[in-house]
């Protein structure tokens, strides 16, 4: 309720400990983190912020896999999950129909997988100076937003049908000059 309310920035640990009638410390032993009490609060069978930061890991890609190829294919395998896929969809679908739902998951992704693919890209490309880190993350959650929207929710064919390989092969190029490539 109190993300609900107030959105994911501004909702605290111990305001929702508050309204709970329990002390911060025992959220905090509980969950953590204000990211993984909100994948709690949303039900998610995984905590997407803990995915992308395991796939962004050092050594988690295999050697001569390129970024956008290693975080494609992380995307699709989590999105196989039967459970996870039907949770995903249902914030999807759900998001565009509330102005609370799309504030709350709009902080949230700024936070919990636009910061780190932000810095993922400043790391790819050093060159650029990082200052447009933001733009270049932001670029790639809409490629990958797009191909969970058309893919699972609208199943337009023959997206809906394409095997993760190729699907990998043809959108990672894309992901990789997002991340550092040349956007002009």
């Amino acid at each position: 309720a109190r993300f609900g309310d107030l959105g994911y920035d501004h909702a605290t640990i111990r305001k929702i400990a508050a309204d709970a009638g329990v002390d911060a410390a025992l959220v905090h032993h509980f969950y953590g983190t204000k990211e993984e009490l909100f994948a709690a609060a949303m039900r998610l069978p995984v905590n997407p912020g803990q995915v992308l930061a395991a796939a962004l890991a050092p050594g988690a890609r295999d050697e001569g896999q390129s970024l956008g190829e290693h975080l494609l294919g992380t995307v699709l395998g989590v999105w196989e999950v039967a459970e996870i896929r039907a949770t995903f969809l249902g914030l999807l679908r759900s998001a565009p129909t509330s102005e609370q739902a799309v504030v709350m998951l709009r902080e949230f992704l700024a936070g919990a997988i636009l910061g780190p693919l932000a810095q993922a890209a400043r790391e790819a490309a050093p060159g650029a100076g990082g200052q447009d880190a933001g733009y270049r993350a932001a670029l790639v959650a809409s490629q990958v937003l797009g191909l969970g929207l058309t893919r699972y929710v609208l199943e337009v064919e023959p997206l809906a049908q394409a095997s993760s390989a190729d699907l990998i092969a043809a959108i990672a190029p894309n992901l990789d000059r997002y991340l550092s490539g040349d956007l002009s």
